[in-house]
Parts: structure tokens; C-alpha cells; sequence
């Protein structure tokens, strides 16, 4: 039996300025075949768990490229079909396979490509023919459009967010896509619109309760092979955005429609309630500095790289500045330029500083100021589950008694090694600031005395109802009130 595998994946954010080329993928993952690493890079954990089902099971895995790019804004589109071709052409070199099995983000746009991973996985198609199974693992932040559906088998998406379980649902995409060759089920797809967007963290109620009760249902019925909620992104503007509920059930597409339309309408009735209650920049510091113990974690979300947004804004930075904090850590602040400068500079200097809020209005001003460099270090990463996220050259620099990371490759805050690996003892500081919307709480509230959820200047369209959308749909909720009339009465 022969398999192939690949990734390309990234999240655009198709209101963020920061354009997205083939260097973006070099900086956070490019790796032709014989060159992925042992450990996934969330979308490519698809490969690694292949390569160990492989080495168990004995049947040919050939690897293709794996590519992930940090969210950003439009990619290249010489940069996208070059990546798309290049793995389309070790497809086509490594033909005939049993199944195709891929690692995707499902929220990527390119210049010319509204729906990118629609354009690839009909390639795929039309490359293996109809009849080998073609599969995929997924970010629920993602979009689900007909042309996908109508070019793959079956697809799994992330459970959680945060994105912990990205390996475990690699381990069901693959034990679905062998039982499937083995003839021991026949996966069918049943998708329901929920005719809405919202935020759905799962670290919290009622979203928790929700992910708990279909992995019961997954487990306690033989039928079903798996339940995804595709969240939707809601700053990608295109016409099939939105939350959808998909059911994969063992050859019952008429149950896992009826089951499919039950949860996803049971989702809609609780629409507005999942997203973290949120403060501003003032409240904030001041709920800070009053705390009795630290560390206080302020995550700036809206400020999030893993959504697309640059990470360079210094509105809570300011803030903290005016009200004279100390014992703070900042992390991180994207701007290469000013990493240079510290370079240069070296470990020890003290030097005049301006940094951050270059990419975009509603990022706040730059900040300037007499600023000691602490410590520099050279590709950067932080931990993030069982991998590793890379925050490029960085430098730790001090500014009236606040410690800064600024980064060269933007990232979210994922773990507190972010803080560590750049000599600062996260679990010593009274405040750490941290730039992420909700990744970062399975490795941060173990350390944290308190998190702060702030809304802090407008890098990011946050409220959908207000978004100047040109291509979203606008029937669906909060742009529309009832999209689905008297439906949602029977949740």
C-alpha cells in the first residue's frame, strides 16, 4: 500500500497589511522531502503520525513538501502555485497511491485564489482519479466551501482552542483513512451551516461542555467516525465564511444530516455567549497593578499573529508606561528593523530606541526611548504542546523598568519558554503581557494568578456585525438576526 502525504497551510487574514511570500514560509516551515523534522508543526502533524503508522503498519509513506506560514494578509500568488506545483509534481512522480493523505489550514487566500485549499485538493482530484481516498486534517478557523467537499473523502478538524489536540486528531484522520483502505468503514460527509460567526474557545463554558459532548457521541455510537465544528474566520472575507457543523458517519450521510442540523442549530441558540469577557487597556493595567499576586497575564487579543495581525501594536504597552509599572514583561513586539538595531548595538548597550505600531492604524504610536539591550538570541522558539514555534532573531530590552521582547518572525505567545529562552523568569514578573487570543491559555494559566482578557485598539476586524466586508456572506449572525427563522426554536 502506498501513501502519499504534504502540507501547505497558512491563515490569511485578508484585512491584515502584511503580505504573505515564499520567505514567510522558509521562516516558519519549508521542508522538502527527507527534511521534516520528527516533530509537527500543527498543520503538518498529519506526516509525522504517517511516518510512525508506516514504520508500525508497514505500507510506503511518501512524504511530499510540508509548508506553514504564520498568519498573515494575501499570499503571493507565485508564491502559492509555486508550492501547490511543486507538491501537485512529487503527487503526480509518486503515482499510483492507495490515498493521499494532507495536512491544511483551510483558512488561506492567495492573490487570484479566493479558495486555495478548494483549488489544491481539486488538483489533487484530478491527479488520483475518483477513485483514491483523498483526506485531510484541519484548523476549525477555516472555511468550508462545495468545491472542497466536492474533492475529498472526508476531512477532520482540530477539536480544540486552543489547538492542543492537533496530534490526536492527525491519529483520527489516519485510523480513519486505514480502516477506510481496509474496507472496514465508508466515510460519508454531512454538513450543516449554522448561518453564523463567533468566537468558540474551549478552555471555557459553553464551548467546553459542547466539545466534551460530541467526543462522547463519537465514542458511545459506531456509526459516527467523527464530529467537527468548523469555527470559521472572521477576517477572512469570503462568500463562504462561517461556522459549519460536519458529521462523518460509517456510510449513514441521512443520520449524520439529521445529527449534523441538531448540533449545529443547538450551537446557533448559544451564539454571543462563548467568546471571553473582555476589558480595555486602562482596566486592565489597573486590575493589574492592584492584584494581590502575580503573575497577572494580560493577553492582547486582538493583537494576535496567530489571526493575521501584525504584533506590533504598543497600546498596552503605553498604558502600562503611563501608569508607571514595574516588575512587567512584554511579549513579544514585532519589529525586525529595531531587532537589527539591538543587534548591532550588543548585549549590554544602552541606546535611543524607537519600536513597534509601523503596520497598521489602530496599532497606537511608536514607542521612543533610552533602552538597555539584555540579552540577543538567534532564531528564537518557544514551545508550543509538543512542538516548536519560531519567533526569529530577538532582542530583550528594557525600558523604565518594563522588560520587551521585540522578535524578527511574528508569532503568538504560546508558552511561557517565550519569556524564559529570552532570560526572563516568567513566574517572577507581577505582569506579564502577552500577545494571543486564546492559544496560550493551556500553557499560561498553570503560572498565572489571574488572566485578563483586553480589547486594545482596532488591529484586527473583532466585531463582524461592524466588519466592511465585500465578499462575506451577509445573512448570517450578528450581521443578520434570525438567519435561521423559526429553525432555531427546535435546538
Amino acid at each position: 500500500m502506498r501513501i502519499f502525504t504534504a502540507t501547505l497551510a497558512t491563515e490569511t487574514n485578508t484585512f491584515s497589511p502584511i503580505c504573505v511570500d515564499r520567505r514567510a514560509f522558509e521562516a516558519s516551515l519549508y521542508a522538502p522531502p527527507g527534511k521534516h523534522p520528527e516533530t509537527p508543526t500543527l498543520c503538518s502533524a498529519p506526516i509525522t503520525v504517517g511516518r510512525r503508522l508506516a514504520a508500525e503498519k508497514g505500507f510506503d509513506l511518501i512524504e511530499g513538501t510540508a509548508a506553514w506560514a504564520d498568519p498573515a494578509g494575501l499570499v503571493n500568488r507565485l508564491t502559492y502555485e509555486g508550492l501547490r506545483d511543486e507538491i501537485l509534481d512529487q503527487l503526480r512522480a509518486t503515482l499510483p497511491v492507495d490515498a493521499v493523505v494532507l495536512g491544511l489550514h483551510g483558512a488561506m487566500v492567495a492573490d487570484g485564489y479566493e479558495d486555495t485549499e478548494g483549488d489544491f485538493l481539486t488538483r489533487v482530484r484530478d491527479i488520483v482519479g475518483p477513485d483514491v481516498l483523498v483526506c485531510a486534517e484541519l484548523d476549525p478557523h477555516s472555511h468550508l466551501t462545495a468545491k472542497r467537499l466536492a474533492a475529498a473523502d472526508f476531512f477532520v478538524y482540530f477539536k480544540e482552542f486552543p489547538h492542543t489536540d492537533f496530534v490526536d486528531r492527525a491519529e483520527d484522520l489516519w485510523r480513519i483513512a486505514l480502516d477506510t483502505l481496509a474496507g472496514r468503514v465508508k466515510p460519508a460527509m454531512s454538513v450543516f451551516d449554522c448561518r453564523m460567526i463567533d468566537v468558540y474557545p474551549t478552555s471555557r463554558e459553553p464551548m467546553r461542555s459542547f466539545v466534551d459532548k460530541i467526543m462522547r457521541m463519537e465514542a458511545a455510537d459506531p456509526d459516527i467516525l467523527s464530529i467537527s465544528v468548523v469555527h470559521g474566520f472572521m477576517a477572512g472575507d469570503v462568500p463562504e465564511m462561517g461556522t459549519k457543523m460536519v458529521v462523518l458517519t460509517d456510510g449513514k450521510p441521512d443520520k449524520g444530516a439529521v445529527l449534523a442540523r441538531e448540533l449545529g442549530l443547538e450551537l446557533f441558540a448559544k451564539r454571543g455567549t462563548f467568546i471571553m469577557p473582555q476589558i480595555n487597556e486602562r482596566e486592565a493595567v489597573s486590575r493589574a497593578l492592584a492584584a494581590a499576586n502575580g503573575p497577572v497575564v494580560i493577553a492582547d487579543t486582538w493583537d494576535n499573529p496567530g489571526g493575521g495581525t501584525a504584533g506590533d501594536a504598543t497600546v498596552l504597552l503605553a498604558e502600562l508606561l503611563t501608569q508607571g509599572a514595574k516588575d512587567t514583561a512584554v511579549g513579544t513586539i514585532w519589529d525586525p528593523m529595531a531587532v537589527q538595531i539591538c543587534m548591532a548595538a550588543g548585549e549590554g548597550a544602552r541606546i535611543q530606541l524607537r519600536f513597534g505600531a509601523k503596520s497598521a492604524p489602530g496599532t497606537g504610536n511608536p514607542i521612543d526611548g533610552i533602552v538597555k539591550v539584555i540579552r540577543l538570541v538567534r532564531n528564537a522558539q518557544m514551545r508550543f504542546g509538543e512542538s516548536f514555534a519560531p519567533f526569529g532573531d530577538a532582542a530583550h530590552i528594557q525600558l523604565n523598568g518594563i522588560d520587551i521582547i521585540l522578535n524578527s518572525t511574528r508569532a503568538q505567545s504560546f508558552d511561557p519558554s517565550l519569556f524564559s529562552v529570552m532570560g526572563i523568569e516568567p513566574t517572577s514578573r507581577k505582569i506579564l503581557v502577552i500577545k494571543s487570543t486564546n492559544h496560550f491559555y493551556a500553557s499560561f494559566a498553570p503560572i498565572a494568578s489571574e488572566i485578563l482578557y483586553c480589547s486594545a485598539g482596532t488591529p484586527y476586524p473583532n466585531n463582524p456585525a461592524r466588519t466592511a466586508y465585500r465578499r462575506a456572506p451577509r445573512d448570517i449572525w450578528p450581521m443578520a438576526d434570525n438567519p435561521h427563522g423559526d429553525a432555531q426554536g427546535a435546538a
